[in-house]
């Protein structure tokens, strides 16, 4: 049995300390928002594994091996014909970054239900899905879905971060598209994984409007994740707002919330308490911060 099981799309990483347009140099490493989530469960001792398709180009065979050496199973990540996307970060003084994106028609985006293996879904503890694989094309969204239905029908959990990105969800029709996408999945979710502004408009909220009463009738579970103001847990009736761990410097924001999907979800697998969950989660994302690109080196 594995612990975590993700679905969704790993990409080429190109960096730079420097503006795009005056950097000479770009150093390569690789990411996805699922797949930063199991490289932070597996260094903490879980045992998973990552659904995707990875395309044949000269990276494929180097993003597979990555993986492996980090410890996540690849049996449902098979090679095939396509090109796999590539995303470039150049990354300001204050840490906040900007995204330039190359992933239309990627060997991942065409992913559909009938890739999926329902006896290796049904292996896991927790199944996490994402509103970015959702984004990615239509039949991405539906493999989503299947991968959510195959495992609450096996008793299985199933986790989503909406993860709104307004320019991918663009060219699927916008706002609207993500809503309608977050409402039809939110029936099957247990562990509902936002955060607080990003997804403020999946759940119909005002402006201004605090989105957590509307969160909580969403999910049984409900960790809201607010960046420097901690996280907000809600479970049932019960609302604890846990503070964030202080980052002792900050470099790079990329992946920080994916660095807490991933440590908060391997809590719970390993039967740790919420708040327990909560406190690991903030300090292993407050940790990421210091470090350049979305995973982080490993510790010596």
């Amino acid at each position: 049995m594995l612990d975590l099981i993700a679905v969704g799309e790993c990409m080429v990483e190109l960096w730079s300390d420097q503006p795009l347009s005056e950097t000479p140099t770009l150093n390569v490493a690789y990411g996805g928002d699922v797949l930063n989530s199991l490289v932070t469960a597996s260094r903490l001792g879980a045992q998973v594994g990552l659904v995707t398709r990875v395309g044949t180009d000269p990276f494929g065979p180097g993003l597979l091996r990555a993986w492996q050496a980090e410890g996540i199973d690849v049996r449902s990540a098979p090679l095939v014909p396509g090109e796999n996307g590539v995303y470039f970060i150049s990354v300001q003084a204050d840490g906040e970054r900007e995204f330039t994106y190359r992933r239309t028609g990627s060997a991942a985006s065409a992913m559909r239900p009938e890739d999926l293996n329902p006896t290796y879904l049904e292996s896991a503890r927790i199944v996490l899905l994402s509103g970015i694989t959702q984004a990615i094309s239509d039949t991405a969204e539906a493999t989503t879905m299947e991968a959510a239905r195959v495992a609450r029908a096996a008793g299985v959990q199933v986790a989503y971060d909406p993860n709104y990105r307004a320019n991918l969800w663009a060219k699927r029709g916008g706002l609207a598209a993500a809503q309608r996408a977050a409402q039809s999945l939110l029936p099957l979710v247990d562990i509902l994984l936002p955060s607080h502004p990003a997804d403020h408009g999946l759940v119909n909220a005002s402006p201004g409007e605090d989105t957590l009463e509307r969160y909580l009738n969403c999910a049984p579970l409900v960790a809201v994740k607010r960046g420097e103001e901690g996280v907000t847990l809600a479970e049932g009736e019960c609302v604890t707002h846990v503070p964030a761990v202080p980052a002792a410097h900050v470099r790079d924001t990329t992946g920080a919330g994916d660095a807490w999907n991933g440590a908060f979800l391997y809590a719970l697998t390993q039967q740790r308490g919420l708040l327990e969950a909560a406190r690991l989660a903030n300090s292993v994302a407050s940790q990421t911060l210091a470090y350049r690109g979305a995973i982080p080196p490993r510790s010596p």
